[in-house]
């Protein structure tokens, strides 16, 4: 499928994106990448850290990609063995790229694409997820009511993984505890469990 004129200007083809899927079924497959200021894709190797902590425990997860971008976080779980994703995104021309970037890589069929502000569309899901993954804009004003509506929907067992700005200060979250830091150049991969099952991820 070819994207539309519009949607073309703000594509990188795939050929030329650095961007690319680091591991499994879809592994090597390169991504479109967003050719508009402001939008900051995680990058190759903050995802393979990522995903290097949570090792199996991304196999048959349902898990929700916040804030989600241009995708690459929620795709590189599917590669790797996650049941379902939910992206989440605001910004159309971003919807269009995660678009893009699940049709390139065949995981249509196992994959929710949804536009609007994260709070209000959790607030419409009830369904809990086993993993949630947050990478909102570094700064943005808000970011605690999207930590705290996200906290509502970690299953039991389960996990809520930020992405934060090094210098950022976190107010603590109801129902959530800190479990975890990778720290990564001026990035911190900040892991969180329900306050009741604080032996959810391991060192």
């Amino acid at each position: 499928m070819t994207p539309g004129p519009v949607v073309s200007g703000w594509l990188a083809s795939a050929d030329d994106s650095s961007m690319r899927v680091i591991a499994g079924n879809c592994k090597g497959r390169r991504l479109f990448s967003p050719h508009w200021p402001g939008l900051r894709p995680t990058s190759d190797r903050l995802r393979g850290t990522l995903f290097d902590v949570l090792g199996d425990r991304i196999e048959g997860v349902r898990l929700l990609d916040g804030c989600a971008g241009t995708g690459a976080v929620g795709i590189e779980a599917l590669s790797r063995g996650a049941a379902h994703v939910v992206f989440v995104e605001r910004d159309a021309r971003a919807v269009a790229l995660i678009r893009r970037n699940v049709s390139h890589c065949e995981l249509e069929d196992r994959s929710t694409i949804r536009r609007g502000e994260l709070p209000r569309a959790l607030h419409r899901d009830t369904a809990p997820y086993d993993l949630i993954l947050l990478d909102p804009p570094y700064g943005a004003p808000d970011i605690d009511a999207i930590l705290s509506a996200a906290a509502t929907r970690v299953a039991p067992g389960g996990l809520l993984v930020l992405e934060r700005a090094r210098r950022a200060a976190l107010t603590p979250v109801s129902g959530l505890a800190s479990l975890r830091q990778v720290r990564a150049g001026h990035s911190v991969l900040e892991f969180f469990g329900p306050v009741d099952d604080s032996t959810a991820l391991t060192e």
